[in-house]
């Protein structure tokens, strides 16, 4: 593993896994939140944005997380080991809550400075929608990675069996 690639729902564990396997690795860690967005919730603009993934995904070792499909195939392509972290929709609203319990008022440590925590109804709907609009056409396009290494877990219990093996 020298380029990993992690992906999931909003509330999955995403930036707690990069972090646990940059840890464990020595990998640099980057995660997308903290690339895109700017202090007060500003997006980096579309081009930039776009030049800023393939640079980082162009370098020697990396461990990126988070979705951001417009730039998804860039890291695909780039990417030696792809973790798709596939759960119940239950279960990552139940992330996305104890997330904003947790860093209320504050910007969470994969979250740029700035962005204090928010939980809106555009973001519930995205999370609960996921599961059937987005995470199928994951699925369908990890089945084509078949020079990658790809670990796709349904549940935190078969993400901690398999990070107990490491």
């Amino acid at each position: 593993m020298e380029r990993v690639m992690i992906i999931g729902s909003g509330g999955a564990g995403k930036s707690v896994l990069s972090r646990e396997l940059g840890q464990r690795t020595g990998l640099p860690v980057h995660h997308l939140d903290t690339v895109f967005w700017k202090p007060g919730w500003e997006p980096m603009p579309k081009k930039e944005w776009g030049r800023k993934v393939a640079e980082l995904a162009r370098e020697r070792v990396w461990i990126i997380d988070g979705n951001y499909s417009g730039t998804m195939d860039i890291r695909l392509k780039e990417a030696d080991t792809i973790i798709f972290l596939d759960y119940s929709r239950w279960m990552n609203i139940y992330g996305i809550v104890k997330r904003r319990i947790v860093y209320r008022k504050r910007s969470r440590p994969d979250m740029t400075e700035g962005c204090k925590e928010k939980l809106d109804w555009e973001f519930v709907k995205w999370v609960w929608n996921f599961e059937k609009e987005k995470a199928p056409l994951l699925r369908e396009k990890l089945k084509k990675m078949e020079e990658k290494r790809v670990y796709h877990f349904r549940s935190r219990k078969e993400l901690k069996a398999w990070l107990a093996g490491l």
